[in-house]
């Protein structure tokens, strides 16, 4: 079993464009959710989402690579090309190693809508364009990351709902780890525009405290009453440890644990056991004691129930010991299938860089968090391992475990 490092690292945020971005926004705790006025005029119950820039590629992409990209698809690219030069991969790498990708996502729904509007205006399907079709597949991500940069090993597109990224990086962790690649591209990417979320809305699943947008994402707090939608794209450069030594690359931490269960129960209500089965998992595989774990950063997305079943997992699992817990949610809004994967980037960030960022506008714990060490403000400490926790609909459930390189 070979060990499987993170040798490269980008993201696309709605706290940053890059890693030095994003880094300083955790330090600072600052939220990059805001209003969308759009969503109003549509007749959503909530306009809050996080806010942010689509990219200009016209001087990194010709005209045929940047129309076949969906909005998602352009924050994943962004993220990609800092990811590799982080990692020290130019296009020789890439053109001599047969790299692989795989990708979260769940959805490309503005692609989706656009054609299906032209082709009932106008009658003729000709019309739509020749580039709608890999703007609008779910593998859209994989499939336009593998020509742009390409990559000749694994490639596919991991579809597990608000766990799509973190699973990406775990299924890239035992591909490596079972010797059957050296270097996979993992991360997630989330659309946000307003169709890709309406449904959600129509659910009442979204916060509708809107006097302060900022305070509209509320992980753990009593006074929580829904998720705020966000988006982006993470990319981690996943490599085996000989691989990474062998080339001279950053090692920037260690992929050790990767758990995972279903729920087997409600296909949008979460419960206690299949999150709980996920973290025995991941400490089992990563053969890691509970004290080790200094920090997890929780999936909770600041929604009534799941804050409160997962806070239970957490606290059953742990038994007694109290890592600090935080949701890096209450300030970037819920990532969806980007989340899993952004939030093992912002972990890393915060372990190298020896601070966990606060989990904002917690100000009164519910039944379940109050069993938690869960920080309002940020904590200035030195930690070598953290857990990530990711759950989606239909009860998939992904945990993984990183800790600083050790020799």
């Amino acid at each position: 079993m070979r060990r499987v490092v993170i040798t490269g690292m980008g993201i696309y945020s709605c706290i940053g464009k890059n890693l030095d971005e994003v880094k300083e926004a955790l330090y600072n705790g600052k939220s990059g959710i805001g209003i969308d006025p759009i969503r109003k005029d549509m007749g959503y119950f909530s306009s809050l989402t996080g806010i942010l820039e689509r990219p200009d590629l016209k001087k990194l992409l010709d005209r045929r690579k940047r129309h076949c990209l969906p909005e998602q698809g352009e924050y994943a690219y962004m993220a990609t090309v800092e990811a590799f030069k982080n990692a020290g991969i130019d296009e020789a790498f890439l053109e001599k190693n047969d790299v692989g990708i795989l990708y979260g996502n769940d959805s490309s729904t503005s692609p989706v809508i656009n054609a299906v509007d032209i082709i009932r205006e106008k009658k003729n399907t000709a019309l739509v364009g020749s580039a709608s079709i890999f703007q609008s597949m779910n593998s859209t991500v994989t499939m336009n990351l593998s020509v742009i940069f390409k990559l000749r090993g694994i490639n596919f597109t991991i579809a597990g709902a608000c766990a799509s990224g973190s699973h990406a990086i775990g299924i890239g962790y035992l591909l490596i780890k079972l010797g059957y690649q050296d270097c996979i591209l993992c991360g997630g990417a989330q659309e946000v525009n307003p169709y890709a979320v309406g449904s959600f809305d129509g659910l009442s699943a979204f916060s509708t405290q809107e006097e302060d947008p900022r305070k509209a994402s509320k992980p753990f707090d009593k006074k929580r009453d829904g998720l705020v939608p966000s988006g982006g794209g993470a990319s981690l450069v996943l490599e085996s440890y000989e691989s990474a030594i062998k080339r001279g690359a950053p090692i920037l931490a260690e992929v050790t644990g990767y758990g995972f269960s279903s729920n087997g129960d409600h296909i949008s209500v979460p419960n206690v056991d299949g999150p709980r089965k996920s973290l025995q998992n991941a400490i089992k595989d990563a053969g890691i004691s509970l004290e080790e774990i200094k920090y997890i950063n929780a999936h909770a997305t600041s929604t009534p129930v799941g804050d409160l079943n997962e806070a239970k997992a957490i606290s059953e699992v742990f038994n007694g010991y109290k890592p600090y817990v935080t949701s890096t949610k209450s300030m970037t809004g819920h990532e969806m299938w980007m989340a899993g994967a952004s939030e093992v980037i912002y972990s890393t960030l915060m372990m190298n860089n020896n601070f966990i960022a606060p989990n904002l506008n917690f100000e009164e714990p519910d039944e379940a968090s109050s069993l938690l060490n869960i920080p309002a403000q940020r904590v200035d400490i030195e930690f070598d391992a953290f857990l990530s926790n990711s759950f989606g609909f239909g009860g998939t459930n992904s945990t993984l475990i990183v800790r600083k390189i050790k020799a």
